[in-house]
């Protein structure tokens, strides 16, 4: 795999003429996206619009910053804007649907009487590339009437099902998972409890190529699972969990066959990364040591089926690796590249197919890295946004 050192380009601005979007402040006030700290960081945070051109998003103070590129396939981009979104904690999960609209899914406290806090699930659409972004709208807990218990709720995850519902689940204060479900009219249904004990992080969601909805939730020394028994139905516990010691807001899982879901985390005693499948039963050593969860991609290289990892490294710097997507027994060899960076790294296909990979920096640029026009992973040097 070919990588090479970082390099500096200029940063795009708004094509001339073109309106200021509603509610956007500009570059100059904007704060820095959040560094590491107690929330756990995300990796689905580069996401390509119906149009084909990509966007990436970063939680910060009381907003999320978001950068559009110019055109399809780059290089140039836009931004950061901020799109303000009060009280918003630093974290989010994002989900697209084949309509290519993005929901932005994170969790609200604000200062309530008594000297309470209230906490609310809030979510936001954007229905078209580099377009405004629709208000915020509060969707409550499972404990309307208890603030201190809806205090406990844990940071939600998000996906969207093959008829538009969006799906949110996040960790209850009983320990177990809570979803609640927007209907493909609009209309939201009630929480629902979903049973489970004992969940030590944050729940995460994947969509399988059946179209129905996994959940993964970790305790001590296990991770627990649900699953959708048909379209549009209420994820149930699936007995079928597997032992692991996850590090909390580690787990993510990818596609990798038909209707096979692998299910990656950072092991939480020596920070390695593991992987685990359904079909297979044994967890799979992946090595390199390293902080947060890992970003994963499955596309051709060199027409062979490969799934492509990426994560933060001990040292701050980014790490990618690939391997023959279900082949986890021919290794995986982990290669620094780009400059320390906060958060996560992510991975996407831009609009002319090519392997992106953008990092967060400490000075809160946006870093890019493409994959080169030749055989084999080789990206290009990294540009500053």
């Amino acid at each position: 795999m070919a990588l090479r050192s970082a390099r500096t380009s200029k940063r795009s601005g708004r094509s001339p003429g073109e309106a200021p979007e509603t509610g956007a402040r500009p570059a100059e006030s904007i704060p820095l996206p959040t560094a590491d700290g107690a929330l756990p960081a995300t990796t689905g945070w580069l996401v390509r619009g119906k149009d084909g051109r990509l966007t990436a998003y970063a939680p910060t103070e009381n907003g999320v910053l978001r950068w559009t590129e110019d055109r399809l396939g780059g290089p140039s981009w836009s931004g950061p804007e901020l799109l303000p979104a009060p009280g918003l904690l630093p974290y989010l999960s994002i989900a697209t649907g084949t309509e290519g609209y993005v929901h932005l899914v994170g969790l609200r406290r604000k200062p309530a009487p008594e000297n309470q806090i209230r906490t609310d699930v809030v979510y936001a659409v954007q229905f078209q590339t580099g377009r405004p972004l629709r208000d915020w709208q509060a969707l409550g807990t499972p404990y309307p009437k208890d603030l201190a218990r809806g205090g406990l709720l844990g940071l939600p995850s998000a996906v969207i099902d093959p008829n538009g519902s969006l799906h949110l689940f996040a960790r209850n204060a009983g320990r177990g998972l809570s979803a609640r479900i927007q209907k493909p009219s609009g209309a939201w249904l009630a929480w629902a409890d979903l049973k489970g004990s004992r969940m030590t992080g944050e729940s995460a969601a994947v969509l399988g190529e059946d179209g129905l909805i996994e959940v993964l939730g970790p305790t001590d020394d296990a991770v627990m699972r649900w699953r959708q028994p048909k379209l549009a139905a209420k994820a149930e516990r699936d007995l079928k969990s597997f032992a692991a010691h996850v590090a909390p807001g580690t787990l993510t899982s990818e596609r990798t066959g038909a209707d096979r879901l692998t299910h990656y985390w950072r092991d939480k005693d020596d920070r390695t990364v593991h992987a685990w499948r359904l079909d297979d039963g044994e967890t799979a050593p992946l090595g390199g040591p390293g902080t947060g969860p890992i970003a994963l991609l499955r596309t051709p290289v060199d027409g062979h089926d490969c799934t492509i990892l990426a994560q933060r490294g001990l040292d701050g710097r980014p790490l990618l690796a690939a391997y023959p997507t279900e082949n986890e027994a021919a290794g995986v060899t982990w290669t620094p590249t780009g400059e320390q960076c906060v958060g996560a790294p992510a991975l996407a296909l831009d609009g002319r197919g090519r392997v992106v990979m953008a990092t967060l920096s400490k000075d809160g640029t946006l870093r890019v890295a493409r994959q080169k026009a030749e055989p084999g992973l080789a990206l290009e040097a990294w540009s500053r946004v």
